[in-house]
């Protein structure tokens, strides 16, 4: 799958991936800026900021105009932030190409901040922080961040606190876009039925006014840990979620792959051995994965689970166990080449839509990372050896590097504190 990256002298990236068999095309523009580059007055504001962008333009000035444009040429559109980034996309036929990359570009150059919208919009982003909050299993992973990094912006969550969108203003958002949303820190990302060269013309042209100024950057993550930790919240709930991982390395180290792997290994498909153990053979959770998580500066290895409040202390006591065995044990050759085609095979399946094309080679941008084509990364995968994997997991498998986070009716966090230690 080709690619082709320009950058402009102003700094501004352009990044297009020509699929011409493809009946549809997708305009992505990703800035570098999420809840990691925000102080802790204004946690909260990227988020609500990307929202914003849909509430009206000065060509286009609602929400109402910006919605019906796209709904009339059947086209999906979304954003979302991150820790890291924020993006903008719209997907359509690819004989609408024009119009979806000059409506994404107006959102994302051109929002008004129509004080009397944001004041609306406040209610909405309160309300998705109580949905949020209301799932534990989505809720889970805001407590996991909080526990690894405390009191810093990756520990904070990227909707922020209510009582910061009660009382962010106009200003803030201005303020904040003037930093964050300038050409270097912004890639526009195109991918389908296109001619490239007329592509790129046209992005320089709707994209000649965006500003030139320095960007702000993020402040770097702090990792300190020497013990165990758990973080408990009390639910009144049936069921007890707990993401149990490690610390573990950014985006760019060369055991990232592995690590990869090492995850899919434990808790990636029905098969794997964490999803066999917990739900095939004790019968004690509906859903338990594995998750290795990459940042610029920071990673994690993770598993996810939910299960009766009376079994915690088992449960937990058999993801140790299986966290320590890829430690001690050489994983089967079968067994990793089922993973490593696991992983490729799902990443294949994932990159089957032009939205999800110009998404993979989006996020690999943000996070700053040289991109890479689905073979390269694919032939990095098959690379990876047992060796590897005993490599890795004994570099990051260790009681100093333990964290659990619990939600729901637990009476002693401190009898489960006493639980997070690796078998001797």
């Amino acid at each position: 799958m080709k690619f082709n990256q320009t950058t402009l002298p102003n700094g501004l990236k352009i990044i297009t991936i020509p699929l011409h068999d493809a009946p549809t095309v997708t305009v992505l523009v990703m800035v570098e800026t999420g809840s990691k580059y925000e102080t802790k007055n204004i946690n909260g504001l990227s988020h609500f900021l990307e929202h914003m962008c849909f509430k009206g333009t000065k060509k286009r000035p609602s929400a109402l105009v910006i919605s019906h444009e796209l709904d009339a040429l059947g086209a999906q559109s979304n954003a979302f932030t991150s820790q890291e980034f924020t993006g903008y996309f719209a997907k359509a036929h690819k004989k609408h190409f024009l119009t979806l990359l000059d409506v994404v570009s107006d959102i994302y150059l051109n929002p008004v901040f129509n004080e009397k919208e944001i004041e609306k919009e406040k209610g909405v982003i309160i309300e998705e922080i109580n949905m949020y909050q209301d799932m534990p299993q989505r809720h889970i992973y805001d407590l996991f961040f909080e526990l690894l990094y405390g009191d810093q912006p990756a520990g904070w969550p990227i909707a922020g606190p209510k009582e910061n969108i009660r009382i962010l203003s106009r200003k803030d958002f201005i303020d904040y876009r003037a930093a964050h949303y300038v050409a270097s820190g912004t890639a526009v990302i195109v991918a389908g039925n296109i001619n490239e060269e007329e592509t790129k013309e046209h992005i320089v042209r709707l994209f000649s006014a965006i500003p030139a100024t320095p960007k702000e950057d993020k402040k770097p993550v702090v990792e300190k840990q020497e013990k165990p930790e758990i973080l408990v919240k009390h639910k009144d709930t049936d069921q007890t979620h707990l993401m149990l991982g490690v610390r573990a390395f950014p985006i760019h180290h060369p055991d990232a792959p592995t690590l990869r792997v090492l995850s899919t290994i434990l808790g990636g498909g029905m098969s794997s051995r964490l999803f066999q153990k917990l739900r095939e053979q004790m019968g004690v959770a509906y859903y338990a994965r594995s998750e290795a998580d990459f940042y610029t500066d920071h990673g994690h290895l993770a598993i996810t689970t939910g299960v009766d409040k009376k079994r915690v202390e088992e449960v937990l006591s058999e993801i140790l166990q299986e966290l320590d065995r890829l430690k001690k044990e050489p994983v089967p050759q079968k067994e990793l080449d089922k993973a490593k085609d696991y992983l490729v095979g799902t990443m294949y399946l994932e990159l089957e839509s032009s939205d999800s094309i110009a998404e993979y080679y989006g996020y690999q941008n943000a996070l700053r990372r040289p991109l890479q084509t689905p073979e390269e990364f694919a032939d990095k995968i098959k690379a990876v050896t047992a060796e590897d994997i005993i490599r890795v997991a004994k570099d990051i498998i260790t009681n100093s590097r333990l964290n659990c986070a619990v939600i729901g009716d637990i009476s002693s966090p401190d009898m489960l504190r006493e639980k997070l230690v690796l078998p001797s």
